[in-house]
């Protein structure tokens, strides 16, 4: 007679329902090293959420273009519990912001600037800064909608898409270092300790909770500068310009 299987447990064919996979590419999996073993009790072999999780993780990578070798590999290396693992990546490769990306018709992009159409160049250089992304059908998906309402703006102020996008390229280079500059502290101050621990199981959550607190507190603190600097900026254009204007008056 077959063993029950505990609370929580299931077996390959539940496994392969829950997760949408064939009880073959499970077998598979374990043969490549991506799943542990079932517990065998009797004849029959129990999975339990682990390897659930695992699957799913799998999944994951597999979407964002990882072979199942480099898979096996991300999981052998951590010593937490694949769910564990599997809510870091998530955290880890989870977009900066939720903003939608939205779909418009190059026509449309034009009349935000005036014009009956605009120089398929600046949409390039537009792709290159992660703005914009052209789709086969020749409409355009606007990444970060929000900058295009910021540019629309600009066009009610008489800026064209010229003054626009060069402006955007200086603010993606020091974006640049300053996203870089908070990867780093990341790295140094809390994943390298904790990989230097031998990445104890425990910790694992830790890790996640700490990647999720560090990108509300990056935008703020790159707010609060970006606040600073842009009030001196002004500060300091203002008296250039009333010096200019005295001088111009007493002349």
């Amino acid at each position: 007679m077959a063993a029950k299987p505990s609370e929580g447990e299931m077996t390959i064919r539940d496994l392969a329902e829950r997760t949408g996979m064939t009880v073959r590419n499970i077998r598979a999996h374990q043969t490549r090293g991506l799943l542990p073993p079932p517990v065998v009790r009797g004849r029959t072999g129990y999975y339990n959420e682990e390897h659930v999780a695992r699957i799913e993780l799998t999944k994951e990578m597999q979407a964002d273009g990882l072979n199942l070798e480099a898979i096996r590999r991300v999981l052998d290396s951590g010593d937490g519990s694949a769910s564990a693992i599997f809510d870091f990546t998530r955290a880890l490769r989870a977009p900066f912001e939720d903003e939608a990306p939205e779909i418009f018709e190059v026509g449309e992009l034009a009349a935000i600037w005036g014009r009956d159409e605009v120089d398929r160049a600046l949409i390039e250089r537009a792709e290159e800064l992660g703005v914009f992304r052209s789709l086969p059908d020749g409409r355009v998906e606007v990444i970060s909608p929000s900058l295009l309402r910021a540019a629309a703006e600009l066009a009610k102020l008489g800026i064209g898409p010229e003054g626009t996008i060069a402006t955007a390229e200086k603010l993606r280079r020091h974006a640049d270092g300053a996203a870089r500059a908070f990867v780093e502290l990341f790295v140094r101050e809390v994943w390298e300790p904790f990989d230097e621990a031998g990445r104890p199981e425990r910790d694992w959550p830790r890790m996640s909770e700490a990647l999720e607190r560090m990108r509300p507190l990056a935008a703020g603190a790159l707010l609060a500068t970006f606040q600073i600097a842009m009030g001196e900026a002004i500060e300091k254009q203002s008296e250039l310009t009333l010096r200019l204007a005295a001088g111009g008056d007493s002349g």
